[in-house]
């Protein structure tokens, strides 16, 4: 396994849009456990899409499990070519990305959808979820069609915020 580079703001390749995956082979399983390793090596990161590592096709690894917000949540979950099929009401939340470490910002999500994708070896799978494991899913959908979340904040003057960076011993850098 390997850690993998994330792609950030400003390169372009975070704007192309992903391509279904069609081979279910060991490369592919491979590569998810390499995605999953960059996850981890991210602060706090409960979620990770393909393209932002340069793999474009439609891969996301999603794992609330260990997060403050967990109730109700599916556990880590690999969904390949995951596409929602049902989705209501909506509600603002704050979120952060990999792939734009500098900067939070307030985005409306749908509050629960319904999704269905495929397993690593090509089963497939179908999910309910809401809450805080809904809006990891629509924010790691939205990196396979191209879109960070700064694209939907309503205004970037009251919905994005810089991110406090710390040093160790908890003072304030920069």
């Amino acid at each position: 396994m390997a850690e993998l580079e994330i792609l950030k703001v400003p390169d372009e390749r975070l704007k192309r849009a992903s391509e279904p995956v069609l081979l279910f082979d060991q490369a592919l399983r491979d590569f998810i456990d390499d995605l999953e390793e960059t996850r981890q090596a991210g602060p706090g990161a409960v979620g990770i899409a393909a393209p932002q590592v340069g793999w474009f096709q439609c891969i996301i690894i999603i794992d609330l499990s260990n997060t403050r917000k967990p109730v109700p949540n599916h556990g880590r979950m690999v969904l390949i070519n995951p596409e929602i099929i049902h989705w209501e009401g909506y509600e603002m939340g704050r979120e952060g990305c990999l792939s734009v470490p500098d900067y939070t910002g307030n985005v409306i999500r749908a509050t629960r959808v319904s999704v269905k994708a495929q397993d690593p070896a090509g089963g497939e799978l179908e999910y309910e979820m809401e809450g805080f494991e809904a809006r990891a899913l629509q924010h790691e959908l939205d990196h396979l069609d191209g879109m960070l979340f700064i694209d939907r904040v309503v205004s970037r003057r009251t919905d994005l915020f810089r991110r406090k960076v710390y040093r160790k011993g908890g003072k304030r850098k920069g």
